[in-house]
């Protein structure tokens, strides 16, 4: 009798990365991407279930167990194809989407074991794309319609993509010099290259997507002109840049940076290029961090690559309450940052000429836990301690820019300043104005805010229709 063959579960594969001394002298990408061998090996590990969960956690809705079967079938180019029907910026979400909360948590092989990695096979058929690639795209009839969107970030990408699709005529206006929003400002090189996010702005301008840069809404225009002027439709998308302080004593000390300026500066004027190009942040021996989010350590792994000795995350909470991605925790730890967990500054103190000097810390210790589970954090008198420092990032969380908004009579806010969206077309008060993102839900992930931006799109395009 014949014996049975068990078959052998395939294990998850990792993700290759530079080496953590190595790395943290360098803005080169962390992460290495899978070869195609490993790709087709992790894409065998999907089931191919009948009914995908793992789409239901995917805010852009990816065709994800079609696109991962032609990845096992080695057909590259064709899980390009299928990956772009959904999403407009496949090789930005490959990098920094947190999949592990959103589709992989939904995927079967995850209930007993590892999911498959979802989001590391959708950068590699990005990239493949963008390497071997060629556009499929088919302009579609114009249909004499004009949009206005305002904001190049994810949002205003996302929505100016299928926009285009369904045959609209598109401008984005971009405040800065270069379109991108925080793929370009805020996420650092090493996490996210700029010619990643450079090449998929430009898959956009072929689908007919026009740009205008340094074109500052609030000031040189504003909604109501863009509507008088000959767009149809507006989508505000502008984010959340206006940077939260601790309000604490010495944050005006030159030396203390939001992490919004900190990584501003080194994003767009060059700074990962140091040392071959001057640093436009001055960094110092030793550099705090206030917060413990993606942005906080995004500033911290950056200071360090800036030429920081010693670099903190200050947080008054444990590691188990950190709200940043385990993967940038395992990275910063790796790379050496430290972390004074359940600590928090009370005041940042100067020299004679006005410069950061140190900061002075509180201990905390974790309260019973509140009515949504969180345990809040409680000051332990008499525990204050001085760190020497020269310089501070603060990364506690950012709110919606006001220039837009303020100069919009009859577009209604909430108390924090977001825009008042209807939940299901994202039609704000205004007829014709849509919004989305994190001017409109706070701070968020970048595939939330695309989500909001295919959404608005949808609407916009049946809004147009009716007009």
């Amino acid at each position: 009798m014949a014996e049975k063959v068990k078959k052998v579960k395939i294990p998850r594969h990792e993700m290759p990365c530079q080496d953590p001394q190595v790395r943290a002298h360098n803005f080169e990408e962390v992460a290495l991407g899978y070869t195609q061998e490993t790709a087709v090996e992790e894409a065998k590990r999907c089931l191919q279930c009948k009914d995908p969960k793992c789409r239901e956690g995917c805010p852009v809705e990816v065709l994800i167990p079609e696109f991962i079967k032609k990845i096992a079938e080695e057909d590259f180019l064709e899980a390009g194809t299928i990956l772009k029907v959904k999403n407009s910026l496949p090789a930005v979400c490959g990098r920094v989407c947190p999949q592990e909360t959103q589709c992989e948590i939904k995927c079967i092989l995850g209930k007993k074991g590892d999911p498959v990695a979802i989001g590391r096979l959708e950068r590699f058929v990005a990239d493949y794309d963008i390497k071997f690639g060629e556009s499929k795209f088919e302009k579609p009839v114009p249909t004499g319609k004009r949009v206005a969107i305002i904001g190049g970030g994810p949002s205003g990408l996302a929505c100016a993509g299928d926009l285009a699709k369904y045959g609209h005529q598109v401008t984005i206006f971009e405040a800065l010099h270069v379109a991108g929003g925080v793929l370009m400002y805020g996420i650092p090189q090493f996490r996210l290259p700029k010619e990643i996010v450079q090449k998929e702005i430009t898959n956009l301008k072929e689908m007919g997507v026009e740009i205008l840069t340094n074109q500052v809404v609030g000031k040189i225009t504003s909604v109501d002109e863009l509507m008088e002027n000959g767009y149809d439709a507006v989508f505000i998308g502008t984010g959340a840049g206006l940077p939260y302080f601790m309000e604490i004593p010495g944050e005006n000390l030159n030396g203390v940076y939001s992490a919004n300026e900190f990584l501003t500066r080194t994003n767009l004027m060059k700074g990962y290029k140091f040392p071959d190009h001057v640093t436009p942040v001055k960094v110092g021996k030793s550099v705090a961090v206030l917060g413990a989010g993606n942005v906080a350590m995004d500033s911290a792994r950056t200071a360090l690559r800036l030429g920081a000795e010693n670099v903190y995350i200050i947080y008054r909470r444990s590691r188990k309450e950190m709200p940043a991605r385990d993967e940038e925790l395992e990275h910063a730890e790796e790379e050496g940052i430290q972390f004074h967990l359940l600590t928090n500054p009370v005041s940042i103190e100067g020299d004679e000429r006005g410069w950061v000097k140190s900061m002075t810390c509180l201990r905390y210790e974790l309260g019973e836990p509140d009515a949504s589970g969180r345990r809040s954090p409680i000051a332990i008198p008499g525990s204050e301690y001085v760190i020497p420092m020269d310089t501070v990032v603060v990364a506690i969380g950012q709110g919606p820019n006001p220039l837009v908004t303020t100069s919009t009579p009859g577009l209604d806010l909430n108390k924090r300043g977001n825009i008042i969206a209807n939940e299901n077309t994202l039609m704000t008060s205004k007829p014709g104005v849509f919004a989305g993102g994190d001017i409109v839900t706070g701070a968020a992930t970048v595939i939330l805010a695309m989500g909001a931006g295919k959404k608005a799109a949808e609407s916009i395009d049946q809004y147009l229709k009716n007009k």
